[in-house]
């Protein structure tokens, strides 16, 4: 499975990804810095990317138009990178599971 950084999760994260989520990025590493969510969304979709992200708009994205991406919605706050590394590498199997289910189309971490 492979994670793209929503542009408020920063890219410095995802070197330590690599390893759980390997072929992760970011959406300034894709060059997506000016795009909307829609154009995100679409590019997510395009090239097999779960999205991940603080922000509402993306479950609601995935409300509309179903899967895929998958979205996973940190819940955390104003946290350190370190923090949402391990957020991430914490849950990774939980991750895994539920999305193995292809009604699950997002997942709430917090």
């Amino acid at each position: 499975m492979k994670l793209l950084l929503d542009e408020n999760l920063s890219r410095r994260v995802v070197p330590f990804l690599q390893t759980a989520f390997p072929e992760s990025s970011q959406v300034v590493l894709e060059g997506l810095e000016r795009s909307s969510d829609l154009e995100v969304w679409q590019y997510a979709k395009n090239n097999g990317f779960v999205i991940v992200t603080k922000d509402s708009d993306f479950y609601e994205l995935s409300l509309l138009h179903g899967t895929p991406p998958k979205v996973i919605w940190l819940q955390v706050g104003n946290v350190s990178k370190g923090k949402i590394t391990q957020l991430l590498l914490d849950h990774r199997e939980a991750i895994e599971q539920r999305f193995a289910d292809p009604e699950t189309a997002c997942i709430e971490i917090g």
